[in-house]
């Protein structure tokens, strides 16, 4: 109930709980608080000698915001501590000035007077932005120590997987977001004892390799992960009569070990799996419109051909390791554009025509998959689904 009214289940991290526990262990210092802000707006408040709301989309990350309607939810604050409105202050769309910049910045810095100072955010909501997704259907794959799936979907289903937000660059859709907590360091791990620690070797066994891998399908948890919720782990399957999947008479068989080949597909795979089913589940086309992959993973050739098999679409890559500072540098220019024509304007019109030019630039690094093994992974996710909800029921 509280991920379908305000877009996430109730994390310790999110600020809803932390002000309920403040609240309840020290309701002096709760009581004595004229103003609770995000790290986002307290910056925006520095720069304008103010108060500076919260805006929508970083709001959406507290379990306090109802996700539709874009005002604090009277339940969810009414379950967390009292006055808790007037403490928090007024929400504001993500592309609004927050004010003018303070006086002190323009007397001793010699700011323009008339500088803005646009609604700051997360650092996610910047990294939308600044990779570019401005469609629905659009989603970027950021493989990293942590991979993270954004996408933006003008339908949300929010559940107890993952995060919807507003989308920071346009009222009218929304922002889908997974986390997993396996990305990099868990697939290196897998290099180094399958592959003697060699990315040319680990590729090789890739191509060496069929899709679906002979029906062997693992899940690979060098941490405890997010997504799906299970501890530290390696559990191993074969798919019995996988070829026959159209008649539903797959069996799986859980199994100790695979052998090398196979370990190198089966993280892969399963990685990516993971991914489009999830995305599936809170909203996302499959296949997406498009589908950009960023991050240091994705110089990788092969999993780059793997990810367009396994969505149905082509890939393209960005390389800006610093997309939430490039993100909120559009955002401002975003901002000021919509307040200088008294209108919402699209931020696509920032880049428009102009992109080749800019660090906009996609690059298309991988072309859309085989339609029929594309097929073959659709017919094989629900298996895996199937899988992954036992292992979470069983531990």
């Amino acid at each position: 109930e509280l991920s379908l009214l305000t877009g996430s289940r109730a994390y310790e991290r999110y600020t809803g709980p932390q002000i309920r526990k403040l609240y309840e262990t020290q309701k002096e210092v709760y009581d004595n608080t004229e103003r609770i802000s995000l790290v986002s707006s307290f910056m925006a408040s520095l720069l304008i000698g103010g108060y500076a709301s919260i805006d929508e989309t970083d709001g959406a990350g507290m379990n306090l915001m109802d996700l539709r309607k874009r005002i604090w939810s009277k339940e969810a604050l009414e379950a967390t501590a009292p006055n808790l409105e007037e403490k928090l202050g007024p929400l504001a769309p993500p592309h609004a000035v927050a004010g003018n910049l303070s006086t002190y910045f323009v007397d001793r810095f010699m700011f323009d007077k008339k500088c803005l100072v646009i609604q700051w955010s997360g650092d996610n909501p910047n990294s939308l932005a600044g990779l570019a997704l401005n469609r629905p259907g659009d989603l970027a794959i950021s493989l990293g120590t942590s991979d993270v799936v954004f996408g933006i979907t003008t339908e949300p289903h929010p559940g107890l997987e993952g995060h919807v937000l507003p989308n920071p660059v346009d009222p009218n859709n929304y922002m889908v977001m997974l986390v997993y907590k396996n990305g990099s360091l868990t697939r290196e791990e897998i290099r180094n004892r399958c592959a003697n620690g060699s990315w040319d070797i680990f590729n090789g066994f890739i191509d060496q390799t069929p899709p679906l891998n002979g029906g062997k399908m693992g899940f690979y948890f060098k941490e405890s992960e997010i997504l799906p919720p299970l501890p530290v782990g390696i559990h191993r399957y074969e798919l019995r009569n996988y070829e026959n999947y159209a008649k539903g008479c797959v069996t799986a068989h859980q199994v100790p070990e695979f052998d090398d080949l196979s370990e190198v597909r089966a993280i892969m795979e399963g990685q990516f799996l993971s991914m489009r089913a999830h995305t599936q589940r809170i909203g996302m086309p499959s296949p997406p419109e498009r589908l950009i992959a960023t991050g240091g993973a994705s110089a990788n050739s092969r999993f780059l051909s793997l990810i367009a098999s396994i969505f149905g679409c082509p890939v393209c890559t960005v390389q800006r390791p610093d997309s939430a500072s490039l993100g909120a540098a559009l955002r401002a220019a975003h901002g000021w554009i919509c307040d200088n024509e008294g209108r919402f304007i699209p931020i696509s019109h920032l880049y428009e025509y102009k992109s080749e030019e800019t660090a906009m630039t996609c690059k298309l690094s991988a072309p859309a998959g085989d339609k029929d093994v594309y097929a073959k992974y659709s017919y094989i996710l629900p298996e895996r689904m199937k899988i992954e909800q036992q292992l979470v029921d069983e531990i």
